[in-house]
């Protein structure tokens, strides 16, 4: 057998297997046998931006903590002349860490985003064969099956889940084959390394729900690398372990620890585990294997504490009056918090729920105050990217002058007034974590056209710079706007707007919401900084209810934040609140009274009662605005007019 090492192809299949170990010689055979590929023939295949950005988006999380270890990593290998590569379970590479002197020589050799490295297209290689074997491997110069990869030297690992499903490759390449295959060992460690604490970060987010035992024989080693985690539901079964807890216990596979009672492994029951994950010290303890009989050394992780908003009770007193009690208050609410009872808000939530982690860009619709950026904090708060940074921009709140670099940011110097040391943009800030783009409609038309570059790509170059920054981006966006029609008119791209529209939920103004009196309760909860129970007099709630909030729930919290401030004995009175709740209040009980349903007619028929009080309601609804009330009533204004004078009711409150 000839070893490729020493002699080269000059023709088709002219090189043999190479002499070295069977994963190698059974890369090879794929190739011939089942791929049919010629070495002198295989071409670098590079993946469109779209699908790039596909590939990306499937694998967001991964991406974000990979990154962060890719830069631990290059610190520790810098100036050896490797470059840093992630790709995904095909192959296509999503991310490279490449020192700027080498880029062109690794561009070069197809190193770079989007190029597709699986077995199947380039041959044996270092990513593709990693992710055939599902192990570390290393493929050294002349193992490389295609001629033109032969000076490439690639040391890979595998990512997996917390089911152990390949997930991802961390690669390390060189571009000039020095050295021999055995002398790779050092890379190929350092690799395996960093790609088990990538595992390790994965594990945990995924299990974030559920308490987390780690362990190890020995003491010192437990919360690093190399110790076991098995994730404990509250019933205390196993749902998910890592390869060395299964490797620690004795077990073939991670499977045969899963869905076992956690005292069926360990001496010690749920409950007292538990106890133990809510120990603050973080104490290492012992425990023993049934088994066994063997000892080990553990410490738990309690499941992450949802974050939830002011707790509020509510009774009835004798006068009828409304007591509400709060706790403390968060800056972050819950979605239990936003929902209520109300069923539109109640489906937002369900269909953000089912979203939320699955690569589908939210576009959130609703009026002024309807509360778009809580409802985006909400969903942030609830997703994988919850531990890193939510950045809010208000795209009509900054000038045109300022939202590219607000946005995008910018080098030292890029332009007068330029910050000495630059700035970071929104966009950066937000890598890893969830940009919110409020009033997303009032965006400048260039600007839309490099935010869609930065969306296609996962790149952003800031303002005086040429070096595209990869970024792991997550956009919400919201608008008050109707967009489809700002797309017909020329002021939004179309392009951009299919692109951020994967799902529109509504927030529903608060004046058509079912559950008023709840959402009352929580805002003055919510306001409330004290201890002590508020009430709400009668005829104070009454007003609240009545009134249209042409605000919403901006306006609501203000008017709740006065009130509490004026209120005297924690008590919320009609005279605590503003002169505009108040005065509507008189002149619907004015509304009511004139023409109700106390005279011989109307009592006769209760239709007509009804349908007068469906008639005022719609009028307050649209502040007495015949046109608008018309088309909520899906009649026209004639048709109104005739039935305000049926029911006398005059077509302008001041009578």
């Amino acid at each position: 057998m000839i070893n490729p090492s020493t002699q080269r192809p000059s023709a088709t299949f002219a090189r043999a297997r190479p002499n070295t170990p069977d994963l190698v010689a059974g890369s090879w055979d794929r190739c011939i046998r089942d791929y049919g590929l010629d070495p002198a023939r295989i071409e670098l295949d590079v993946v469109s931006r779209s699908k790039l950005s596909e590939h990306r988006d499937e694998l967001g999380e991964v991406v974000s903590i990979a990154r962060a270890e890719m830069e631990n990593l290059a610190a520790q290998i810098a100036g050896s002349g490797y470059a840093l590569l992630l790709t995904d379970a095909h192959g296509v590479i999503l991310y490279n860490r490449v020192e700027q002197a080498l880029r062109t020589s690794f561009r070069a050799a197809g190193l770079w985003d989007g190029a597709d490295w699986s077995e199947f297209r380039q041959g044996t290689n270092g990513i593709g064969t990693c992710i055939v074997e599902h192990r570390p491997v290393t493929i050294h110069c002349a193992d490389h099956f295609a001629n033109r990869n032969t000076s490439l030297s690639c040391s890979a690992a595998p990512i997996r889940n917390a089911q152990g499903n390949l997930l991802a490759v961390l690669d390390a390449s060189s571009v000039q084959c020095e050295g021999t295959r055995a002398g790779q060992t050092h890379t190929v460690a350092l690799v395996s390394m960093s790609a088990r604490l990538i595992e390790k970060c994965i594990f945990l987010n995924a299990n974030s729900d559920n308490l987390v035992l780690r362990f190890h024989s020995r003491p010192e080693f437990v919360s690093l690398i190399h110790d076991g985690m098995i994730a404990v539901d509250e019933r205390g079964h196993i749902v998910a372990a890592d390869d060395s807890a299964a490797l620690q216990l004795g077990c073939d596979r991670r499977e045969d620890l899963t869905g076992r009672a956690v005292d069926e492994i360990f001496d010690m029951d749920a409950a007292t585990l538990a106890e133990r994950a809510g120990d603050r010290t973080q104490a290492v303890w012992p425990l023993h294997e049934h088994r066994r009989g063997r000892r080990y050394y553990a410490r738990a992780r309690a499941p992450a504490e949802v974050s939830r908003s002011q707790r509020v009770t509510v009774a009835h007193n004798d006068d009828a009056a409304l007591r509400i009690s709060a706790s403390r208050r968060h800056q972050t609410r819950g979605f239990a918090d936003l929902q209520g009872s109300d069923p539109r808000m109640a489906e937002n939530v369900r269909c953000a729920r089912r979203v939320v982690d699955r690569q589908v860009q939210i576009m959130l619709r609703g009026e002024t105050g309807t509360g778009k950026e809580v409802f985006a904090r909400a969903i942030h708060g609830v997703s994988r990217r919850s531990a890193s940074p939510f950045v809010a921009v208000n795209c009509a709140a900054i000038p045109e002058t300022l939202i590219e670099s607000e946005l995008f940011g910018y080098k030292p110097g890029a332009f007068t007034g330029a910050r000495r040391d630059g700035m970071r943009g929104k966009i950066l800030q937000s890598s890893g974590g969830t940009l919110f783009l409020d009033e997303i409609g009032d965006m400048p038309v260039e600007l839309q056209t490099r935010l869609l570059r930065v969306l296609e790509e996962r790149e952003v170059v800031p303002l005086g710079s040429e070096t595209p920054i990869p970024v792991d981006l997550n956009v919400i966006s919201a608008t008050h706007a109707e967009l489809a029609d700002l797309v017909e008119s020329g002021g939004f791209r179309k392009d951009l707007y299919y692109r951020l529209n994967g799902i529109t939920l509504t927030l529903p103004a608060v004046r058509e919401r079912a559950d008023l009196h709840s959402l009352l309760r929580s805002v003055v909860a919510f306001e409330h900084d004290g201890e002590v129970a508020i009430k709400v007099a009668e005829d104070a709630l009454a007003a609240l209810v009545r009134y249209h909030w042409p605000g919403n729930i901006r306006q609501m919290r203000n008017v709740m934040r006065t009130a509490l401030a004026l209120c005297e004995d924690s008590v919320i009175r009609l005279a605590d609140l503003p002169a505009e709740i108040t005065d509507h209040a008189e002149t619907s009980r004015a509304d009511a009274g004139g023409g109700s349903c106390n005279s011989e007619a109307a009592s006769a028929n209760p239709l007509d009662c009804a349908e007068r009080a469906a008639l005022l309601s719609a009028l307050d609804e649209n502040r007495w605005n015949i046109t608008n009330t018309a088309s909520q009533l899906s009649m026209s204004r004639n048709t109104l007019y005739r039935k305000m004078k049926k029911h006398e009711i005059p077509p302008s409150r001041e009578r």
